[in-house]
C-alpha cells in the first residue's frame, strides 16, 4: 500500500469520524502552590468539528485513495 493511499484511508476514516461525532471534549488542568496551600483547577473544554470539514475529509480521501495508485 503506497504512501497516498493510506494518506486517503485514514483521512476517510476520520473525516467519518467527524460527521458522525461533531467534535470531542479534553479535560484542562491548573495547579498552582502558594506556599502550603494547594490550588487545582478542572475544566472540560470543547472543540466543534465543522460539517464541511468532515465531507472535505471524505471526499479529499476517496480522491486520494482512487487516484493513488495512479501512475503517469
Amino acid at each position: 500500500m503506497g504512501a497516498a493511499r493510506l494518506a486517503g484511508l485514514l483521512l476517510i476514516v476520520a473525516g467519518l469520524l467527524a460527521l458522525v461525532y461533531g467534535g470531542f471534549t479534553y479535560t484542562k488542568s491548573h495547579d498552582t502552590k502558594l506556599g502550603p496551600v494547594e490550588l487545582s483547577l478542572t475544566h472540560d473544554e470543547s472543540v466543534n468539528i465543522p460539517v464541511w470539514a468532515g465531507a472535505g475529509g471524505v471526499a479529499l480521501g476517496a480522491l486520494l485513495l482512487l487516484m493513488g495508485g495512479r501512475k503517469s
